[in-house]
């Protein structure tokens, strides 16, 4: 080889390192509304056990002041789709970080409660839109042969965040600084926001926007080779051509498209009925109950968010070995064990001991958790579904998602006041285990498999 050619050569692979630096830079910067959906939700466990004394809340309020934030979630996933069709997806994700800042500052500066609830509500506004846009965007920009591990960037990011809040939630317990713990999710928003600045915008919303020329030139950017750029140009038009075709209500009319839905609503539908959001959002409430002082609650949950972060990256790991068929059926199974010995040990008399394998109970059941129906609810739902349908037919796993999370957190203290704690972890027993030999039935092995395959399997099966 020529010192010409070797010269050659290595210019091409500093040019494409240079290139998918910018995809990685990008995919992290965008990954932080992921960590930010995890913070937001996260933090308020700990903000709780300082705002209901402050504010007087009882059960309802407790819950009203979780459940305000879903509720944005819930209209931010409904309403994200038409607003990110229109603005772009690198636009939306500003507003989404500006959004953030705003709600994090108001929801911890501003002492009148309705305005404080306002503020929650635009935090969950972006927390739901950022479920949609985070992981469009890091896929639609990201080269096939990485996609799977960027886009997994967001669940990891979300673990991030949840781990995070805890950490942050246990520093400012001593000063009950709740205010401290809310506000400080600004700066990570802040940080999304001036990093989204010089970055590109998808490809694919400007080729369907019809400025061909715009997405030929980031493909160019971001893409190792010319030529591969046009080739991927090519799949996108052909794509987008596709897709136009499809309405909501053509959806129904293919078997495979809605047996595909089905799942993925089966599997959204699990995944809040096993309770994560709610040990989630309640654990050191919980813990509290069981006769935890608040900085200890804090402290073990710091545990149980440090559970859910680790097992998240196995999960990570074991997604391409397992299966996606296995790890959830297997997973699911387990945590409904986890979740019955969890209930019963709420019949035993208070004591170090109970206390002690309450935690333990906690942090297996949030571990196996997460790497299974916590990685794979977003996995299986785009796995399941046609390229040509996926952004409409996707929703309604996502609404689902949402909808139960909202619905749980608002009868979660409840149930523990009127019936008991134990009633209320056998039945996310009982619905992990139906979850369990519904998908038992219905859920496909995807691993390995081209989306055409799946698709075929379903229409034939």
């Amino acid at each position: 080889m020529t010192s010409t050619e070797m010269t050659a050569r290595d210019a091409r692979r500093t040019t494409g390192h240079h290139r998918r630096g910018i995809v990685v830079w990008a995919s992290v910067i965008a990954g932080l509304g992921g960590f930010l959906f995890g913070y937001d939700t996260g933090i308020v466990s700990a903000a709780l056990l300082y705002v209901a004394p402050e504010y007087h809340l009882g059960e309802f309020g407790q819950q009203f002041f979780v459940a305000i934030l879903l509720a944005g979630a819930v209209i931010g996933v409904m309403g994200g789709g038409p607003v990110v069709d229109r603005l772009g997806r690198r636009r939306t994700l500003i507003l989404l970080a500006a959004i953030y800042i705003v709600g994090a500052l108001g929801s911890s500066l501003i002492g009148w409660l309705p305005l404080i609830y306002v503020s929650r509500f635009l935090l969950g506004l972006s927390v739901g839109s950022s479920s949609l846009v985070v992981p469009m965007y890091i896929a639609e920009i990201a080269p096939a042969r990485i996609r799977g591990r960027l886009v997994s960037f967001n669940q990891l990011f979300v673990a991030l965040g949840i781990f995070v809040s805890y950490l942050v939630g246990y520093a400012f317990a001593p000063i009950e600084g709740w205010r401290w713990m809310i506000g400080l999710a600004a700066v990570p928003a802040v940080v999304m926001l001036v990093g989204l600045l010089p970055l590109p915008e998808s490809p694919r919303w400007l080729a369907a926007k019809g400025r061909v020329d715009d997405a030929r030139a980031v493909l160019e950017r971001i893409r190792s080779t010319v030529a591969e750029a046009a080739a991927e140009l090519g799949d996108i038009t052909s794509a987008i051509k596709s897709e136009h075709a499809v309405s909501y209500r053509s959806l129904f009319r293919t078997r495979g498209v809605r047996r595909g839905i089905v799942i993925g609503v089966v599997v959204a539908a699990t995944n809040q009925l096993s309770g994560v959001n709610a040990i989630l959002y309640y654990a050191p409430t919980m813990l509290k109950s069981a006769g935890f002082g608040d900085s200890s609650a804090i402290l073990s949950s710091v545990g149980i968010g440090g559970a859910f972060l680790l097992f998240t990256l196995i999960g990570l790991l074991l997604v391409d070995f397992l299966g996606r068929r296995w790890l959830l059926i297997g997973g699911t199974l387990i945590v409904a064990i986890a979740l019955a010995a969890i209930g019963a040990l709420y019949l035993f008399p208070q004591s170090s001991t109970v206390g002690v394998l309450l935690v333990i109970g906690l942090m297996i059941y949030e571990g196996v958790f997460a790497a299974s129906l916590g990685i794979a609810i977003w996995l299986v739902n785009s796995e399941v579904l046609p390229n040509r349908v996926r952004g409409k037919a996707q929703s309604f796993g996502t609404v689902t998602h949402w909808g139960l999370d909202l619905i749980i957190s608002l009868v979660v203290l409840s149930v523990i006041s009127g019936l008991s704690a134990t009633t209320l972890f056998w039945a996310f027993a009982v619905f992990a285990i139906a979850g369990t030999i519904t998908m038992w039935k219905i859920l496909p092995e995807t691993k390995g498999r081209s989306l055409e395959d799946i698709e075929r399997q379903l229409e034939e099966a």
